[in-house]
């Protein structure tokens, strides 16, 4: 990674539905890996030719026990594993796109759920599995959502086997608030790490002026690289859950067009981020006008 800024890609799920207008039935997009994998590829495409150099794999609601929930066996987990890697390989090489891969990492037990983390020994062989999986297809691992330092280190400790980079995005509070949804400040999740080696640290998944809140502490903690990607999303109710409430209930933010969202951004790198994107809500219009803003801070 070089000096300069680097430009993720956005959401993948969210977009993903919005596309297909099908409500929560493919919700983050488990199911269009197994019933329309090339408008996955689509995405991938759209946000590199957007600007994005880290695109990220259509992982991050690929779990054996989401297969469950489908009706479909978990025999076929290794393969949709697969699939998302080469899916993001694919897109890279028909563009021609100068871009790395990162393989998503997610929450196990449900996004925005500290109280839902499962014990270390329980988790971190699952992930495993995952780096296992994807490694042959990444350039690096992204441990995203995490919403509890344990959290965090259970899916970086798996990722660090891979030999491959780590990054650890924690999830924050609504508000404006920069600690994590288990009430943990950054300094706190930080210290949980310690042993790992951890390449970046980011904030996502949370209210863009919480990432604004978090920057200057995150970008003190002593990675090489600090960072944030925000949804646009109006809150994340208390004990929410995509298969109870589903995604609707979250809302949009008004007003959360790809200017408004550029000068979020901006703010967090004037606090010296150094990596940034997007995720829920923020799609390829948002990211080609991040990259525009980049290009002409050059």
């Amino acid at each position: 990674m070089d000096s300069g800024v680097v430009l993720l890609d956005g959401g993948m799920g969210q977009e993903l539905r919005k596309r297909r207008q099908d409500g929560d039935k493919t919700f983050w997009g488990t199911g269009v890996l197994i019933e329309a994998p090339h408008e996955v590829k689509e995405v991938h495409t759209d946000y590199i030719n957007a600007g994005a150099r880290v695109i990220t794999t259509n992982t991050y609601a690929l779990l054996r026990t989401r297969l469950d929930e489908w009706g479909l066996s978990q025999d076929k987990f290794p393969e949709l594993m697969d699939r998302a890697g080469r899916l993001a390989v694919e897109a890279r090489r028909e563009t021609g796109g100068d871009v790395l891969i990162a393989g998503s990492l997610p929450p196990l037990n449900g996004s925005y759920l500290p109280d839902n983390v499962r014990p270390f020994d329980e988790i971190e062989p699952i992930y495993r599995e995952h780096v296992a999986l994807l490694a042959p297809h990444v350039d690096l691992f992204l441990c995203e959502t995490m919403s509890t330092g344990a959290e965090g280190y259970a899916a970086a400790h798996a990722a660090q086997t891979s030999g491959k980079p780590v990054w650890v995005a924690w999830t924050l509070k609504d508000g404006g608030s920069s600690l994590l949804r288990s009430g943990e400040t950054l300094n706190q999740a930080w210290a949980v790490l310690d042993g790992l080696s951890v390449e970046a640290v980011l904030a996502n998944c949370c209210w863009p002026e919480s990432i604004s809140a978090a920057m200057k502490e995150m970008n003190g903690l002593g990675a090489p690289h600090a960072g944030g990607y925000a949804n646009g999303f109006a809150g994340i109710p208390d004990n929410w859950t995509v298969k109870e409430k589903g995604v609707g209930v979250l809302g949009q933010r008004q007003e959360f067009g790809p200017d408004t969202y550029a000068n979020h951004v901006a703010d967090w790198i004037a606090d010296g981020a150094t990596i940034v994107g997007g995720c829920c809500e923020v799609g390829p219009a948002h990211i080609a006008r991040l990259s525009a803003m980049l290009k002409e801070a050059a």
